[in-house]
């Protein structure tokens, strides 16, 4: 039986190298994770990671969902061409702030700096902060709070100073 780990670390190869698909069996158990089209015509298709029917007896990990395809490098709004695109370098869960009572880390329109944390992204119950790569105003966050990002998903939006 495969662990949610590494279900988990084969979406991220698959996602990160550009194979179209891969199918691995190991003991008795199969999993199927196919990757996003490459094409750009091919937006409409979302290929999503599936597992095979797991045996009742196994015990099981919820696969997270998978998020719809982050937009093309084009997508950026038309107006200003010299948009900085902030990634998310892991598989994970977008939030805006520490904790849900808190005020989000950044809101557009606020100067960050270099290294300044931008967002969390949970991954496996661990916090990662996000820090800003670039001096610049904010102008668009894409991803909705509480939202699944994948690894390479545009996260947000700066201006550069």
């Amino acid at each position: 039986m495969f662990k949610f780990e590494e279900i988990c670390e084969l979406i991220q190869l698959v996602g990160s190298s550009g194979v179209s698909s891969i199918e691995v069996e190991h003991a008795g158990s199969r999993v199927r994770i196919e990757g996003r089209a490459q094409a750009p015509a091919a937006s409409a298709a979302a290929p999503a990671a599936a597992a095979s029917t797991p045996q009742p007896s196994q015990e099981t990990a919820p696969v997270p969902p998978v998020a719809p395809p982050a937009p093309e490098p084009g997508a950026a709004p038309a107006e200003d061409e010299n948009l900085h695109s902030i990634n998310s370098p892991i598989v994970g869960t977008f939030y805006r702030a520490p904790n849900p009572d808190a005020d989000p880390y950044v809101k557009v329109g606020d100067f960050v700096e270099s290294g300044q944390t931008l967002c969390i992204v949970e991954a496996m119950k661990l916090m990662n902060e996000i820090e800003s790569d670039v001096r610049g105003t904010v102008v668009r966050v894409l991803p909705e709070n509480a939202q699944p990002v994948e690894y390479g998903e545009n996260l947000f939006l700066v201006r550069p100073a």
